[in-house]
């Protein structure tokens, strides 16, 4: 047991004869662990990348709340009306009036729209 632990502190395993097929595992286990480290990094930059994307997004999402509220108070009749008073333009006094267009193929009966189409 003691000359096992003392050639593997010595690390006889690595210049013995058959040595070769150890540091093969050894390369193999280094390589192993770059990809997993790589593979790390590219996992944390994604998850960075996504929580700015995130806060990105809130952002635009209140400033599109904000603009919309801008233009709804805008768009109301009594600010439209306060910006036009500035160049001597007043709200109609006079309600509009419907104005309704009857087709003359409307007042046709059934039977004579049904002769059009023989």
């Amino acid at each position: 047991m003691k000359d096992g632990i003392y050639s593997l502190l010595k690390a006889k395993f690595l210049v013995s004869d058959d040595a070769l097929k150890n540091w093969k595992f050894i390369v193999f286990l280094v390589v192993l662990g770059m990809v997993a480290i790589a593979n790390n990094h590219q996992y944390d930059e994604k998850n960075y990348r996504i929580t700015e994307l995130s806060n990105q997004v809130k952002e635009l999402r209140s400033e599109f709340v904000d603009r919309r509220s801008e233009l709804m108070k805008l768009k109301m009749e009594s600010t439209v009306a306060k910006k036009m008073e500035s160049r001597n333009i007043l709200p109609s006094e006079v309600p509009p009036v419907k104005i309704v267009v009857e087709d003359k193929e409307s007042k046709k009966s059934f039977w004579d729209k049904l002769k059009i189409w023989q």
